[in-house]
């Protein structure tokens, strides 16, 4: 009888801990993805600054980059810059839009990257696509999982507390997220992905059901671990199903609505996946969300992060509109507006608002 087995991308070194940025180089060299050193290493021109003077030292062959941003045209240009070196790999080390940018570079270019993340508001730092700002709004490109991923809990600690804590909503947003999978499943016949899925959920979970906050480093580990398994979830679906369902539609429409004003991703992407728990009726799984979040400091009510219940009812009237034949609660429900308005209510007053 033929055994059968698949491969799955993933990266060959995790490395996540206090002071793993000390050991940078030596994993490196260790794992044989840099032996020389040659590294084209691209930092934000702000907050990558003390970093740069803190690794330098260890790290004489490299090269630095200064990112102007998180456009897609800031990522043509460090792969432009890069192409007159000769690197073993590419470093992200930076928030989302540096890794972000270091990915798309990276595939551009024909090299491995190394994501070395300074905080953790979202699950882009291992995930095989790169969302950038162009012209016509934001796009998402598929790219190369990363080969490396380096986080230091020392250095995450560091970053402004509400980037870290976004993160948390973008993990518990999975619950969601795989709920929407699976309604698809049974209402479109669309296939499911045992494997991602359940990569994919029981991230969520753990963060959701862990009793710590961000000054806890087993619970940054475990909202480090649960980011790093949900960008794997979405290499082995092949796309960003795992963790994007209607929760990630309102996000989206928040972004596209509102671009001045939009809130971080993980902020938006948390609030999106209760309203939708809500909506397919799972009120102790809404309650549950609802409460970890508001411990986290998380928003759960549009108000929270400076919108109207009118503006929100808009953003989830408009919110399928952002993943064209993506089918999730809110496409199954096909709510009007006033109806979205009356689901508000109630979700607003089984909140307690």
């Amino acid at each position: 009888m033929p055994v059968l087995t698949r491969l799955i991308p993933s990266p060959v070194v995790v490395d996540i801990r206090p002071g793993a940025l000390n050991d940078l180089a030596g994993v490196l060299a260790d794992e044989r993805i840099s032996a020389s050193g040659k590294l084209a290493v691209a930092i934000s021109g702000g907050s990558g600054a003390a970093l740069r003077e803190r690794l330098a030292p260890a790290l004489p062959g490299a090269t630095w980059y200064e990112v102007g941003g998180g456009t897609l045209d800031d990522a043509i240009k460090l792969a432009d810059a890069m192409k007159s070196g000769h690197y073993d790999a590419v470093v992200g080390l930076g928030g989302g839009k540096i890794i972000d940018c270091a990915k798309f570079a990276a595939a551009r270019v024909g090299l491995p990257l190394v994501a070395v993340a300074t905080n953790l508001s979202h699950d882009g730092l291992c995930s095989p696509v790169a969302t950038l700002d162009n012209d016509a709004g934001r796009g998402s490109y598929g790219v190369p999982n990363p080969i490396a991923v380096v986080i230091d809990l020392d250095v995450v600690r560091q970053a402004p507390p509400r980037f870290v804590r976004s993160g948390i909503g973008d993990a518990v947003s999975n619950i969601s997220a795989v709920a929407d999978w699976e309604l698809s499943h049974r209402v479109t016949g669309e296939k499911v992905d045992g494997l991602a899925a359940a990569m994919a959920r029981q991230a969520g979970q753990a963060v959701l059901r862990h009793p710590g906050d961000i000054d806890d480093d087993g619970f940054l580990t475990v909202l480090a671990e649960g980011l790093v398994l949900t960008g794997i979830s979405m290499s082995v679906a092949g796309d960003s199903r795992p963790a994007s369902g209607a929760c990630h539609e309102i996000n989206h429409a928040f972004d596209l609505l509102h671009p001045q004003r939009a809130a971080s991703h993980g902020e938006q992407c948390g609030l999106g996946a209760a309203f939708a728990m809500h909506l397919r009726g799972a009120a102790e799984e809404c309650g549950l969300m609802v409460q970890v979040l508001r411990r986290h400091g998380q928003p759960v009510l549009p108000a929270d992060i400076g919108f109207t219940v009118e503006e929100f009812v808009k953003v989830v009237e408009f919110a399928p509109q952002t993943r064209p034949g993506r089918y999730t609660i809110l496409e199954h429900l096909d709510l009007s507006t006033d109806q979205i308005r009356d689901a508000y209510a109630d979700y607003a007053k089984a909140i307690g608002s």
